[in-house]
């Protein structure tokens, strides 16, 4: 049976539709408030596109960006502090011989390749999308001498659907490559005739069209690329393929900041809050600096006696014929009440400032976590954790997960991570993070954790029998975890044997000068 070519242009002109009533949104975006990023209908690739300064007279909001952007980065994937641990379920596999070492083995080749690949300067770009348009992607491929690479990508330039879960499954993009590009990327045989036998390219940039999609021909008995679970298929107008492959998982890392229903494709995020904010900034800074004009440089009134025109310089000398004063005289008294104004700009600004997390972010890498009690961190930082929880919880399942599940998979088939014991072979990996902001939202249990012990000693002291009943192994083990520290610190428990008894001890100890 003859199979016919799917209808590429098509899949990617749905996608397409599918985007279009969130563009003029995303555009005005990043007129205010992101005005390097974007990429949309219209623009060419390596053209500078200009800074309206007319339209961006404060810089505030661009900072609160930054800031969250900083804060994202050092709390949740700094790059240089671990922010995640591997493990199995049940815990009890975790003691297995050889499983803790190989865990940590795993966890430090992946740390490596991240730091010499360029996953956390992409994440930082995609930490900005996300707070800004709501929805950030960028794709996660092999890479020959680094392990891993990363393929930013801004809003505007791509398309995204989800399944029946409203998970992202779907991946569309368009994109300009010179004929050079062409022919180095995909051959010269790979190109259509015309381009071709083209000697002399009059069009520099041609478009190019990259689609990932679910492919309906998944076959896990077939090793070829063309029965993977995903079809990647590179092509230019008309459904001339340039290349068509595969992929084992889905290889976009896209995040939504909120979704409200299952139904939308893309997300909002704070940028979409306080876009009113920011505008009434603009046009507050704006009143305020013609205020400022006006009162420096009032408009004036000019006597028909004034002979030439009036110069205003310092300095200046303007003829005048007449015997009256005033020849030039302030059409009216500007008074600007400066301070109000400035104050009004404050607020706006703190709004803007709250409305992307600046004031917890800064509040964060500032603490000294250090010289804190877990209950002190708990007691700072739960109430702002609280509001941070459902945001960091997303991007836990759509970047964080996706991220170290996808840089595994491709490590292990390039044979750069070590073998596993053969006891947990094919066995899940579960993903913990200890970042800065985990360990903040773990504080609380630190804290409660403390206080039950407390209260137990407290018990056991009149009641001495209870005391055996408390577990101080397992509250160890939950305390440093909840903390952060690796379980590599921890020995394994002794056994009965090798634990000393009092008259062990009394026995060791060096004997009595006197006897």
């Amino acid at each position: 049976m003859k199979h016919t070519q799917p209808d590429y242009m098509r899949l990617y002109d749905e996608l397409k539709n599918e985007r279009a009533s969130w563009l003029p949104v995303w555009k005005d975006l990043g007129a205010y408030l992101a005005p390097t990023r974007g990429f949309f209908e219209g623009q060419l690739p390596n053209s500078g596109r200009r800074v309206d300064h007319k339209t961006l007279l404060d810089s505030d909001p661009c900072l609160a960006v930054e800031v969250l952007c900083a804060g994202m980065m050092s709390g949740l994937t700094s790059p240089s502090r671990s922010w995640f641990d591997l493990s199995l379920a049940p815990q009890e596999l975790m003691e297995l011989p050889g499983v803790r070492e190989w865990l940590f083995d795993v966890k430090k080749q992946l740390e490596t390749v991240f730091a010499k690949s360029n996953v956390y300067g992409v994440l930082h770009g995609f930490y900005e999308e996300i707070a800004v348009f709501g929805t950030a992607a960028f794709l996660l491929e092999e890479d020959v001498q680094k392990g891993i690479r990363c393929r930013p990508f801004t809003i505007g330039e791509y398309c995204l659907g989800t399944d029946g879960n409203g998970q992202v499954n779907r991946f569309a993009r368009a994109f300009f490559m010179t004929k050079e590009q062409l022919i180095n990327t995909f051959g010269k045989e790979a190109l259509p005739v015309v381009l071709q036998q083209t000697q002399r390219d009059e069009n520099r940039w041609h478009r190019v069209y990259h689609l990932i999609y679910p492919n309906s021909s998944y076959d896990p008995t077939k090793k070829d690329n063309q029965h993977l679970p995903y079809t990647s298929v590179f092509f230019m107008e008309n459904n001339h393929v340039l290349r068509k492959g595969g992929y084992y998982e889905f290889p976009v890392i896209a995040a939504r900041w909120e979704v409200k229903n299952t139904s939308d494709i893309y997300g909002k995020g704070p940028g979409w809050k306080c876009l009113g904010d920011v505008k009434m900034l603009q046009k507050m800074q704006k009143t305020k600096l013609v205020a400022l004009d006006k009162s420096t440089n009032p408009p004036v009134m000019v006597s028909a006696n004034v002979q030439g025109e009036v110069n205003l310089l310092p300095g200046g000398i303007t003829r005048y014929n007449g015997t009256a004063d005033g020849a030039v005289r302030p059409a009216y008294q500007v008074q600007p009440d400066l301070k109000a104004l400035e104050e009004a700009i404050s607020s706006v600004r703190a709004t803007i400032r709250s409305q992307f997390f600046a004031d917890i972010f800064l509040a964060l890498s500032t603490q000294d976590f250090s010289n804190k009690t877990a209950a002190e961190v708990a007691e700072r930082h739960q109430e702002k954790m609280i509001v941070l929880g459902p945001v960091l919880e997303r991007l836990k399942n759509e970047l964080l997960d996706p991220l170290i599940h996808r840089a595994i998979h491709l490590l292990a088939r390039q044979g750069l991570l070590p073998l596993p014991p053969e006891s947990i072979q094919d066995l899940p990996l579960q993903i913990e993070y200890v970042s800065m902001i985990a360990q903040a939202q773990k504080a609380a249990g630190v804290n409660a954790l403390i206080q039950g012990l407390n209260y137990a000693s407290l018990i056991a002291k009149e009641h001495p029998e209870l005391s055996s009943r408390i577990d101080y192994q397992c509250a160890l083990e939950e305390g440093l975890k909840a903390l952060g520290v690796a379980p590599t610190l921890l020995k394994t428990q002794p056994t009965t044997e090798e634990i000393p008894t009092k008259d062990a001890v009394i026995l060791n100890t060096p004997p009595d000068a006197s006897l």
